[in-house]
């Protein structure tokens, strides 16, 4: 295991996807009038997901630390759709930064608002997937990094994957797993850091578990899955959920329980993830430029049902929307891997910043995606075979060695015993022959050979005269 922990930390060998589907908003001025907003779901647009490892320097202490690199390239023949196609979705430079800037004077709300009029920013976006996905030219953008730095995510185009593609998930540095088994992949920190800094409890900011490519050994139903993630900024755990089958190889699905994106009312460890909002909501917006960026299951998926009443178009299913990660319980090796989750943004209007208008306080969801990878092909094949079948065989020569063994003993201690009891038989057959004999014998004397002094009504063999040595001696002669 710990060489396989070698090949895997310097190779990603699965293909790994990203599915990325959008909220097209059909009302938009509706919804800036105040009505509930309507969507549609457009997609699947589908992204081949390239994994690199680069930087990879082992250490003396068995840990090893790497850049992860990603970038994404596009499947037509596995998207409905091009990149090509127009959807509408709330303007995050506009409605996320009303909400940001509400409680400024209301002068510089003003000011903001005519900036937006100014470079001729709305309230909502009608853009291509491509350029919503990674980045699009944006006056206000140049503007904001010129006389604002550092307060949007990027530096370049703007779009809700930009920083995302070409780019590393951070310095990780993870146990190889050679001197201890049971931390094979565990993080033993990220960017230098042991534990983070942006949330508000110890609890909420330890960094926990592996970095979700691999985990220890020998799992059971007890064990839970934690792992951290860079682009959540935190720690996850998932919890075992059912046994199943993936081509014949046995393993342990893990799902989230209900708890992993609660509010700090229904679940008190997760009171450090806050400000919150309703349950089934992440506030993100401490490591995202403190926008009010929230991220949550798709379609709201184990959350609050209250909020599936503020926006129309929404159908959680768990089948859908759930996240999963299947393991190899014996090598904690994943076998079909399913992450999905949802962005959304807080919006409401903010007085003095007229793009806002009406609009309701609603969590409105603009997109959601789901990266996958699995096992298969020449991996599968090998894996199947040295987990599945090997042990099979093995079993199987187990038993027939335990028969083989079997029947040996036995057939030695037949053999003993048929050498013991022949000489008896040998035996057996020497004294009735001798006894035969001496029968015969005994019958002639008894008819032709009386002593002469017996009784003429009583005949007496003549070795009745001889005395008891004499009649031994006899014998033994």
């Amino acid at each position: 295991l710990p060489h396989q922990s070698r090949q895997t930390i310097s190779d990603v060998p699965v293909p790994f996807f990203m599915t990325v589907y959008f909220f097209n908003v059909l009302n938009p001025t509706e919804v800036l009038a105040g009505e509930k907003p309507m969507v549609e779901q457009r997609g699947p647009y589908v992204y081949r997901k390239r994994i690199q490892k680069q930087n990879i320097t082992f250490h003396p202490n068995h840990t090893v630390s790497y850049l992860e690199y990603r970038s994404y390239f596009f499947e037509p023949s596995m998207s409905v759709g091009n990149e090509s196609d127009v959807v509408t979705i709330p303007n995050m430079l506009v409605l996320g930064a009303a909400v940001m800037m509400e409680n400024l004077p209301f002068a510089v709300r003003l000011m903001i608002s005519t900036t937006f009029k100014t470079f001729k920013e709305g309230p909502f976006l009608t853009k291509s997937v491509g350029k919503l996905m990674w980045g699009y030219d944006s006056k206000l953008v140049d503007f904001l990094n010129k006389w604002l730095p550092g307060m949007l995510p990027s530096t370049g185009k703007f779009g809700l994957f930009a920083e995302f593609n070409n780019s590393n998930t951070g310095l990780f540095t993870i146990h190889t797993g050679e001197d201890d088994i049971r931390l094979i992949h565990k993080v033993d920190s990220w960017n230098g850091m042991t534990k983070l800094t942006n949330w508000k409890t110890p609890q909420c900011n330890m960094i926990n578990g592996t970095a979700g490519q691999m985990w220890p050994p020998f799992m059971t139903k007890e064990s839970t899955l934690p792992f951290y993630s860079p682009d959540a900024c935190r720690s996850l755990e998932l919890v075992y959920q059912r046994e199943g089958i993936m081509e014949g190889i046995p393993l342990y699905r893990y799902v989230a329980p209900k708890t992993l994106f609660a509010n700090g009312s229904d679940y008190a460890p997760n009171e450090g993830f806050c400000p919150c909002r309703q349950s089934g909501l992440l506030n993100v917006s401490s490591c995202r430029s403190n926008s009010p960026v929230f991220i949550s299951h798709p379609h709201f998926y184990n959350a609050d049902p209250v909020l599936l009443d503020y926006v129309q178009g929404l159908q959680p299913t768990e089948d859908q929307h759930g996240l999963f990660i299947d393991i190899h319980p014996e090598t904690g090796v994943p076998l079909n891997v399913s992450i999905r989750l949802q962005l959304n943004l807080y919006m409401k209007k903010v007085s003095g910043i007229t793009e806002t208008g009406k609009i309701s306080e609603v969590m409105m969801p603009m997109m959601w995606f789901e990266e996958n990878g699995y096992i298969d092909g020449e991996i599968l094949t090998t894996f199947h075979t040295n987990l599945v079948l090997l042990p099979k065989v093995m079993v199987y020569m187990q038993y027939c060695f335990i028969v083989l063994g079997l029947a040996t003993i036995l057939g030695v201690v037949l053999l003993h015993y048929r050498k013991k009891v022949r000489p008896l038989h040998r035996m057996d057959g020497w004294m009735d022959g001798w006894m035969d004999g001496w029968e015969r014998s005994s019958t002639t004397h008894q008819r032709t050979e009386t002593l002469p002094t017996a009784s003429p009504n009583k005949p007496t063999h003549w070795c009745s005269s001889l005395s008891t040595s004499q009649q031994t001696e006899f014998i033994v002669h």
